[in-house]
């Protein structure tokens, strides 16, 4: 099982100096030429994420509230604040800021929350160039606590990163913890690995 270690900032980190998480762990299909990482850390009062990926034909295709992002090319991330109940947040997107925001306990106990704004919900912003994507978005305290009430950034956390793409040229299934199933299914936390809040802070941009 894999480790992440979330450091400290103040204000907006500097990507620069963070560790990444590989996504890397190819699974139910042949080799592909898509790269993909993750780096986060946390605030006072939020969770930062950053996701890339190295995507040479990036599919775009879904906008709307209740399309798919995962059909397209698309990052994600699970994760499960409480080790006491088996509930976890999926946050997944398309290079177009097209949210999926699920809560529950696998694949077929999921719901979809619709979040005022959308991604702008989350402060999320998409970065494209020749051949690759980043997403960044914020998650606020306030917001994991009307789910997970006890929640505060110590200790450690269950999550995985996902990188994903159902109808793109090269269909792909890459996550950072190593997922083991017959067929695709991210929606599975016994394969989550770790994050660790730790005091000590980076340096912001």
């Amino acid at each position: 099982m894999r480790s992440y270690r979330v450091l400290k900032t103040k204000g907006k980190p500097d990507w620069d100096k963070l560790e990444k998480a590989p996504i890397d762990r190819l699974a139910w299909t042949d080799y592909i030429d898509i790269t993909a990482y993750a780096q986060l850390a946390y605030g006072e009062d939020r969770l930062y994420v950053h996701l890339h990926a190295d995507e040479k034909e990036i599919r775009a295709e879904g906008f709307g509230e209740l399309d798919a992002p995962c059909l397209d090319s698309c990052l994600e991330f699970f994760f499960s604040p409480s080790d006491s109940e088996p509930r976890y947040i999926n946050i997944e997107m398309n290079p177009n800021l097209c949210l999926y925001f699920g809560i529950g306990t696998g694949r077929n106990n999921l719901v979809r929350m619709l979040l005022p704004g959308g991604a702008q919900a989350l402060n999320a912003e998409c970065e494209k160039s020749s051949g690759s994507w980043d997403l960044y978005y914020e998650l606020p305290f306030s917001l994991i606590r009307l789910f997970f009430p006890n929640f505060a950034p110590e200790g450690r956390l269950r999550a995985n990163f996902y990188k994903c793409g159902d109808l793109t040229k090269q269909e792909h299934y890459l996550s950072w913890n190593r997922v083991e199933c017959e067929k695709p299914d991210f929606h599975r936390p016994e394969y989550f690995g770790e994050l660790i809040f730790s005091a000590e802070e980076t340096e912001r941009a």
